[in-house]
């Protein structure tokens, strides 16, 4: 439906495209603001945020906070998840300390933190419900890319080959975390 927004690119086409006529070529002009959040991190935001059944979630840059706000009361954080992670991510991102937004699937919200822990917490109270270490960045490896939910898998990369890294794409259970199969980006 329109009023849910549940990954990155909208759709598996990955069109970003809304198909509500409510804003026009007609009525465009007349926007203005009505309401913003800040994360209260000035590093880029490069997440759009994702919205599920009247819940929009947003995350930001490094240390990757995750928000959750009730359309109908936007200015209350419903709840917030402050990840602890390893700082040695920090060193070696790639691209700044952004991270791309997070995943929805089967009643969990899915975050890849930039220390390459993948975590998924429940949608409705933020609390963890599985954590797995995807890499690790003493080794040059780190995650600034949201997580895809397809199904009952996550599928997540792994950066790093500016640092030598061997990078893959992993899929995790949703339901559980466990890795279900790995495929390398080269070699």
């Amino acid at each position: 439906s329109e009023e849910n927004w549940v990954m990155q690119c909208k759709n598996y086409d990955c069109n970003h495209f809304s198909e509500s006529t409510q804003v026009n070529a007609e009525n465009v002009q007349k926007l203005t603001p009505a309401w913003s959040f800040s994360t209260g991190v000035l590093n880029g935001h490069e997440g759009a945020p994702i919205v599920v059944d009247g819940m929009m979630y947003i995350n930001g840059p490094y240390p990757n906070n995750v928000f959750a706000l009730d359309l109908d009361d936007p200015n209350r954080i419903v709840w917030q998840y402050k990840p602890k992670q390893d700082p040695a991510a920090r060193s070696v991102a790639c691209c700044d300390v952004v991270n791309r937004g997070v995943g929805y699937g089967e009643g969990k919200i899915i975050l890849q933190q930039a220390d390459t822990t993948l975590v998924a917490l429940n949608a409705k109270d933020g609390k963890l419900v599985w954590s797995i270490k995807n890499g690790d960045p003493k080794l040059g490896q780190t995650n600034t890319n949201a997580p895809h939910v397809m199904k009952d898998k996550v599928i997540t990369g792994m950066s790093g080959a500016e640092f030598g890294v061997r990078c893959w794409i992993n899929a995790y259970n949703l339901s559980d975390g466990k890795r279900a199969w790995r495929a390398y980006s080269m070699g």
